[in-house]
């Protein structure tokens, strides 16, 4: 039996139509696209922004407002934006549009580093090295304005507000032509004084580095055992309570510096240290009394202890220089200072000091009362010696250590010598081997009244003048200069009535403790800004002298310090 089937259905006739049914429904009707497609849509937005003159009108709107400027530490104009420059500049977009939102006058002017190394080096790699002054000048002008031309673009891609139409450069003349006004004035007023450094200093840039950029590799040297002749063998005699030496007395010390020899002017060694005076067939070697089998067995002698002493007894004595009768321009005394930065953990426990390349020898010397005018610094920026260095003028260091070590090997003070393998601080950009070297400082003082002033790096010497790149000290005339260029840094350019907020914000200060406030914890990176936020907060402290003093951007906070004004 079969199913009767079922009728089939017309469903062109009751069909109804789609719009009949889409009428009955009771839907939104917006223009509000349901993708987002921000990648599309934003472009146009900024377009637009620009088109009705967006920033102005909001300034038109608060005319009259209170202000709030935020002062921005400027980008390098040296290559496309990463996400460094997004983080940065958005932030501070947020904190500028939150204060507009608040009422104020927000106003926010964008700038850019024009100068300094990174520039250079980009032109360096464009068109090779050791260009004359005024070509690398030329291109790194047109490498700037074509990085600015597009960081500007990319800027305003963020969503970022602010006079675009009108940014600060520190290439624009009239910015370097203020920054030598303020600098002039801060000189008229008698608040700087020339001082005297180590630093990082880098040949290949012919400039002093800042601890960041330095990175460790490690390097071949030769360490050398020297002897220092006692020039009065009977005070040494007395020191060690003897009666009279039999033999010639040497202090031997222990480096890995060779080219630092002839630039040598103290002995250091520490107060607390028992020192011994062996008895050997070369004569009598003053040592610390724990390396003496391990300085004997380096030297191939043997010997006997005569007596031990605490190094403090010892301070004062005074040593040949190792080439003293090799030639007269070497002959001069090596005084024996005592700091607590000698040890024994290897070498002899005596450290020789060359000030002019090490921190810790020219804070001994100086604090010794070594006067800066009487700290030799035979190496130029080049890293060749001066032409008068006797013996090894004009040499490159590096390729002079050989011909020193034979020098005295000759003159019969060198002990022993071999070589080793250590970490040694190099340059991040050209991986060379960096020495330290003292370079001339001008700082600040803090006259009587208590006022402020920032302090700045100024160069020492001649065509190869340098100044380290400090963040936002424009406001204290800081430039940087190169073959006697000089090119203005720092994000207070625009800004040269902070030096008034440096010259003048406090009448006095309360004495007695100093006080340092890094620059980090008051969330600044522009030191205009942070001397005046200082004030208030060192005012509650007790501090009679202060000063701030910022060498890098980058490491602030690592490099602000308390200076005592000099007697001079």
């Amino acid at each position: 039996m079969s199913t009767p089937s079922r009728p089939a259905k017309d469903t062109a006739a009751k069909a109804a139509p789609e719009s009949a049914y889409r009428a009955t429904l009771n839907m939104p009707d917006t223009p509000f696209p349901m993708r987002g497609d921000l990648p599309k849509r934003e472009p146009a937005w900024v377009k637009e922004w620009n088109e009705q003159g967006l920033y102005q009108q909001l300034r038109a709107a608060r005319k009259g407002a209170p202000k709030f400027i935020l002062h921005d530490g400027p980008p390098y104009a040296n290559g496309q934006l990463h996400i460094g420059h997004a983080v940065n500049k958005i932030l501070k977009d947020m904190i500028v549009k939150s204060r507009q939102l608040q009422g104020f006058d927000a106003l926010y002017t964008p700038g850019w580093d024009c100068h300094g190394l990174p520039i250079e080096n980009a032109i360096e790699k464009l068109h090779g090295r050791n260009l004359p002054r005024d070509e690398m000048q030329a291109k790194g002008r047109a490498f700037a304005t074509e990085q600015i031309a597009q960081q500007m673009v990319d800027f305003q891609r963020l969503g970022v507000l602010g006079e675009w139409d009108n940014p600060y450069k520190t290439m624009n003349f009239a910015s370097e032509a203020g920054q030598l006004r303020a600098l002039k004035k801060v000189m008229e007023r008698g608040f700087v004084y020339r001082g005297l450094k180590p630093v990082y200093w880098c040949f290949d840039c012919a400039s002093s580095l800042a601890e960041f950029e330095i990175e460790y590799q490690d390097k071949k040297s030769q360490t050398l055992d020297v002897a220092f002749k006692a020039h009065a063998p009977a005070q040494l005699a007395a020191a060690f309570g003897l009666s009279t030496l039999a033999k010639d007395a040497f202090a031997v010390i222990w480096t890995t510096t060779a080219w630092t020899l002839p630039a040598n002017q103290a002995l250091n060694l520490n107060p607390e240290l028992p020192y011994a005076l062996v008895d050997t067939e070369r004569g009598l070697f003053v040592v610390a009394e724990t390396l003496v089998g391990a300085c004997l067995a380096r030297w191939g002698l043997s010997g006997e202890v005569l007596a031990v002493v605490p190094g403090e007894k010892l301070g004062g004595l005074e040593f040949e220089h190792p080439l003293y009768d090799t030639d007269p321009g070497y002959r001069r005394l090596s005084p024996v200072y005592l700091a607590d930065y000698a040890t024994a953990s290897d070498g002899t426990g005596i450290v020789h000091s060359a000030p002019a390349y090490g921190v810790e020898d020219f804070n001994s010397c100086v604090a010794h009362g070594m006067k800066y005018e009487d700290i030799l610094n035979p190496v130029q920026g080049n890293g060749r010696y001066e032409e008068a260095l006797a013996l090894f003028g004009g040499m490159n260091i590096w390729k002079a250590c050989p011909v020193i070590i034979d020098t005295l090997r000759e003159a019969g003070r060198l002990m022993a010598t071999q070589e080793i393998t250590h970490s040694y601080p190099h340059c991040w950009r050209h991986k060379t081997p960096v020495i330290y070297r003292a370079v001339g400082v001008i700082d600040s003082l803090i006259p009587d009244d208590g006022k402020i002033i920032a302090a700045a790096m100024i160069p020492a010497e001649g065509s190869e003048a340098e100044v380290s790149a400090h963040d936002g000290v424009a406001a204290a005339g800081q430039g940087r200069q190169r073959a006697g260029e000089t090119v203005g840094h720092g994000a207070a350019a625009v800004h040269s009535q902070q030096l008034d907020i440096a010259a003048a914000v406090s009448d006095t200060v309360p004495t007695d403790d100093k006080s340092v406030i890094p620059a980090a914890e008051v969330g600044c990176n522009d030191l205009g800004v942070f001397v005046k936020i200082a004030v208030t907060a060192l005012e509650k402290s007790r501090a009679k002298t202060i000063i701030v003093i910022c060498h890098s951007a980058n490491s602030v906070s690592k490099n602000c310090n308390t200076h005592q004004k000099p007697e001079n």
